[in-house]
């Protein structure tokens, strides 16, 4: 890996994985380049704009929602399992928090079982294993803890068990069982991985913060430089062409909120962590800012991932908690989900 940004204000290096690096080297400001034979990238926001409002995403194309075990999620379901976590985040939200939690050691992994017990602890264990982020590794594995959970009987539902585990508990036969627990992990799963890996990006480019920054600018800071989901595959589609001549009927389109988020030419000092710039800005109606995608098509966990994020960076910031000062280093690996791979808090 090399390194790119520069963060302020403590020597603190980010090391991109070497196709990342060379999207900032080769194409920062681009407004369309071609990074395959077979698929345009495209980063200038006038043009990414068209783009995703041309149509909606594809069954295929949805970051959560695609087929699963060869089944097309209809978006009446997806639209049940995401009113579902929602309710439950609302519900871990009202109720009292431990008192003082240790947050201390490595991040994202702290972050996210913290955020897995709070929202998803009454749930049974066959489907609170299915956070584990050591699942992340590869699907086969994921898949082989699934169908260890879906051979068993169909557990009773208890007291506790939150209104997504419900979903996912009345399966009456081994596939449906199998099924259900991978929608339950398509669920869920991202809503305890991205805010962990948020906060744990907002720490690393910018801790400590200043006393008067509230935290909300310091997420819109961190998904801005580093946002976790950097790209927005769209398959080719004949609308595309018609936007843009260099844009062939084969093609795929790469939309890349990566380098949008660092244009110099939208930001002053883009490669910077200031989250000031967020007192004027309105993350709505910035130009080239995607983090939760197009005002065509949003991300419905917007509306989860904002709370939850300022929530763990009130505590850490309340906490005492600091980066170690020891670690200089940290690295960004080419996965679905951008985020430093490990940041170290530790009590000063």
């Amino acid at each position: 890996m090399t390194s790119h940004t520069q963060t302020r204000p403590h020597e603190r290096e980010t090391l991109f994985a070497p196709p990342l690096e060379a999207l900032l080297r080769d194409h920062l400001g681009a407004d369309l380049f071609r990074p395959e034979p077979d698929t345009v990238g495209v980063a200038g926001p006038a043009l990414v704009d068209r783009i995703l409002a041309a149509r909606p995403a594809g069954k295929t194309e949805r970051p959560t929602f695609k087929p699963l075990l060869g089944r097309a999620i209809p978006h009446q379901q997806a639209a049940t399992q995401m009113q579902a976590i929602g309710h439950d985040v609302r519900a871990a939200l009202k109720r009292e928090a431990p008192r003082d939690p240790d947050l201390s050691g490595p991040w994202p992994h702290v972050g996210h079982v913290y955020l897995r017990d709070l929202i998803l602890g009454g749930d049974p264990r066959r489907l609170r294993v299915l956070m584990n982020r050591a699942l992340e590794l590869t699907p086969k594995l994921t898949w082989t803890v699934i169908a260890a959970g879906a051979a068993l009987p169909a557990p009773r539902r208890r007291t506790g068990t939150t209104r997504l585990g419900a979903l996912s508990t009345g399966a009456a036969t081994y596939q449906e069982r199998r099924y259900a627990m991978g929608l339950y992990r398509r669920t869920a799963a991202p809503v305890c991985f991205t805010i962990s890996t948020l906060v744990a990006n907002a720490l690393w480019l910018g801790a400590p913060f200043a006393a008067e920054v509230p935290s909300r600018h310091l997420v819109h800071e961190s998904l801005r430089l580093l946002p976790p989901s950097w790209n927005i595959l769209r398959n080719s589609s004949p609308e595309y062409p018609a936007i843009d001549a260099r844009i062939a009927p084969a093609d795929d389109v790469l939309v890349l909120p990566f380098l949008s988020h660092r244009d110099p030419a939208l930001w002053e000092n883009p490669e910077e962590f200031r989250p000031e710039r967020w007192e004027e800005l309105d993350p709505e109606r910035v130009p080239g800012y995607l983090p939760f995608g197009h005002s065509s098509e949003r991300c419905w966990g917007r509306h989860m991932v904002m709370p939850l994020a300022e929530m763990l960076l009130d505590m850490i910031r309340s906490s005492g908690l600091v980066v170690d000062p020891g670690q200089r280093t940290a690295r960004v690996p080419l996965t679905g989900l951008m985020g430093v791979d490990q940041v170290r808090l530790v009590q000063p």
